[in-house]
């Protein structure tokens, strides 16, 4: 049988850290003199940080104030990881582990820094099960465009038509569908999505839902 992956996202779709983020950006934006509310958070969420500093500082922003005020988050997003940890969501060490046993290829595909990601392993070790990281800041488009997906596979060395996508976010969804590969969709930070399948948690995921999605 020809090898196979799951890419999952990292943010809504194995943790929650949605306050951390927000606490972050609302704090960074506001020091930069951006009245930045909660509903521009969650229309951002899910986009590479120069895509959403383009549209908050607008688009005559130099490149230079973009890394600036996107260093300036991330650093205190990792603060508060570190010292308040994050939530592990519903469902994702069992899956993490039915796959690996399972003998599935897993890789991170978020559009979250490096970093961020190591961040995340450290305080949750879930690391452990991922044959590879990919970040869109790695690539050269973020999401909703299907580099980082691609750029995973490549790295698992699985074709893309062997490959699912786990998403929160409709931009990660559209990036599964643009590089062509079936998608799990959970409402976690979102009320509805356009994946193959859609379950509020991955708790509710049937236990035959990633082979039935390869046929």
């Amino acid at each position: 049988m020809s090898k196979r992956a799951v890419l999952w996202d990292l943010d809504g779709t194995l943790v929650d850290s949605s306050d951390h983020h927000w606490s972050s950006w609302r704090d960074t934006l506001t020091a930069a003199g951006v009245d930045f509310t909660y509903e521009m958070f969650l229309s951002d969420f899910g986009k590479r940080n120069d895509d959403i500093l383009r549209i908050r500082l607008g688009e005559g922003a130099p490149s230079e104030a973009i890394a600036r005020v996107a260093d300036e988050k991330e650093n205190r997003y990792r603060a508060l990881v570190r010292e308040q940890g994050v939530v592990v969501l519903p469902g994702v060490p069992e899956w993490l582990e039915r796959l690996s046993a399972g003998g599935w290829l897993q890789a991170l595909a978020s559009s979250a820094p490096p970093a961020n990601i190591e961040a995340i392993f450290e305080v949750t070790g879930m690391g452990r099960y991922f044959a590879a990281a990919v970040s869109s800041e790695q690539v050269s488009r973020g999401k909703p465009h299907p580099d980082v997906f691609l750029a995973a596979a490549e790295r698992l060395g699985v074709d893309a038509s062997r490959c699912v996508v786990v998403e929160d976010a409709p931009s990660g969804v559209e990036a599964a569908r643009r590089a062509e590969m079936r998608s799990v969709g959970v409402l976690t930070t979102h009320d509805s999505l356009d994946a193959d399948i859609v379950v509020a948690s991955l708790a509710d995921l049937p236990e035959d839902a990633f082979e039935r999605l390869l046929g």
